[in-house]
């Protein structure tokens, strides 16, 4: 079976930026994905239409197909009036919108008024090193297609 649309993919992976080291499976559970649902950024994504299990392959994602382009105005200051608990600066904080939309950001400066944050995700602007090997790929449920994720053997379980 070739990874396409549809099908879940258990793949082990390292990510590096300019050489250094973001994340890796290497000693830890591989990742499962649900493929074409946009689970992972769209160029690595791209990149693994095709591949079969035992497969191995080196992928450049460049920003505008990873985490997008670093936008300068997404960084803003925001009352601290805003916030019920005091924010750290250098941390990394989730939550959601007035409209219930997840949202992230880090805090990178603070004032006596103001926390000066960032909206940009952390590897916005950079370019994507991907080492990659695939070690499953099996067709989608029926349950994970209605959800767009992959679910556990135990129901609806979460993987990833």
């Amino acid at each position: 079976m070739k990874i396409a649309q549809n099908t879940v993919v258990t793949l082990d992976y390292t990510l590096k930026v300019d050489g250094s080291l973001v994340e890796s499976t290497d000693g830890d559970e591989p990742m499962t994905y649900l493929h074409g649902h946009e689970n992972i950024v769209p160029g690595l994504e791209k990149a693994l239409v095709g591949l079969v299990v035992g497969d191995s392959k080196r992928v450049l994602v460049q920003p505008k197909d990873g985490y997008g382009e670093y936008d300068e105005d997404g960084v803003q200051n925001l009352a601290k009036t805003n916030f019920e608990e005091p924010l750290e600066v250098a941390g990394t904080y989730f939550g959601e919108t007035e409209d219930g939309e997840p949202i992230s950001f880090s805090v990178l400066e603070e004032t006596d008024s103001e926390y000066v944050v960032d909206f940009n995700h952390a590897l916005a602007g950079e370019t994507l090193e991907f080492e990659v090997t695939v070690r499953g790929i099996r067709e989608a449920t029926k349950s994970e297609l209605e959800h767009g994720h992959v679910h556990g053997g135990e129901g609806h379980e979460h993987v990833n």
